[in-house]
């Protein structure tokens, strides 16, 4: 009786540890945006603008076959659940052209913003939200290296080894992907703690203590000082260049 209550005793708490651990997750099901919130700039909250954001082939697609110009019509698609600590991988690809009359910088631009301020806070026409970015960049073919899983902050700071950090875009040390090749992304994040981000499997950014910052334009959060900023919402981004998305994983930690 001792040795099958200590079996238990064991199988209990190996169960426990593996729980700890976290398994990836599907959070976009291939099928279609449920679970997900669309924020367009100058829209109402749901409002799929001329169908940009679309489900195809197991793929959550951007797409701009319906614009005959970008119009700053920035966008973002948020998963439904507020996350602090956790790990997110997904892949991408860029394909197409560049939607026309949109900013140069936005060709093969995109990226997830987390960390992020929820939909319904933002106002009508905010074109970003306050919140940390992966940014994506694909290359142009032009002979320059163009770093992917780069970081920007609308109306966020971060800090490295004590130094801060208030620029708004920094590189990361990955390579250039060209081409509509799919591309491998994750990051990890432990509230404010530490973030990394990750392409193919290589480390390629790591920092700490992002903050919310007050006066930034992207932000609607009125706060007179910077605040650490440990949670948030994830949400995809439509910055004028068609994007696929796939294979979309969450796990979370403890």
């Amino acid at each position: 009786m001792v040795k099958l209550i200590s079996a238990l005793s064991m199988l209990l708490f190996s169960n426990i540890a593996v729980a700890q651990e976290g398994e990836w997750q599907q959070i976009f099901n291939g099928k279609d945006l449920e679970g997900w919130t669309i924020k367009f700039s100058g829209q109402e909250i749901d409002v799929n603008f001329l169908n940009t954001f679309r489900v195809e082939d197991d793929m959550m697609r951007v797409v701009y076959d319906n614009y005959e110009t970008f119009d700053d019509a920035y966008a973002h698609i948020y998963y439904k659940e507020k996350l602090s600590h956790y790990r997110l991988k997904m892949e991408y690809r860029f394909t197409g052209t560049q939607t026309p009359e949109s900013e140069v910088w936005n060709n093969r631009n995109s990226g997830v913003m987390f960390h992020s301020q929820s939909p319904q806070s933002m106002y009508f026409d905010q074109d970003f939200p306050a919140s940390v970015e992966a940014q994506f960049l694909g290359g142009l073919s032009d002979g320059k290296e163009r770093q992917t899983a780069n970081i920007c902050t609308p109306g966020t700071d971060f800090h490295i080894n004590g130094k801060l950090y208030s620029e708004h875009c920094y590189r990361s040390t990955s390579k250039t992907y060209h081409g509509d090749q799919w591309v491998e992304v994750e990051i990890e994040v432990r509230g404010d703690e530490v973030i990394k981000h990750f392409v193919n499997g290589e480390l390629v950014f790591e920092y700490e203590k992002t903050r919310i910052i007050p006066n930034e334009e992207d932000s609607a959060h009125f706060i007179t000082e910077p605040l650490p900023l440990k949670d948030g919402y994830i949400a995809l981004q439509a910055e004028s260049h068609p994007i696929d998305f796939r294979n979309i994983m969450l796990m979370k930690l403890k």
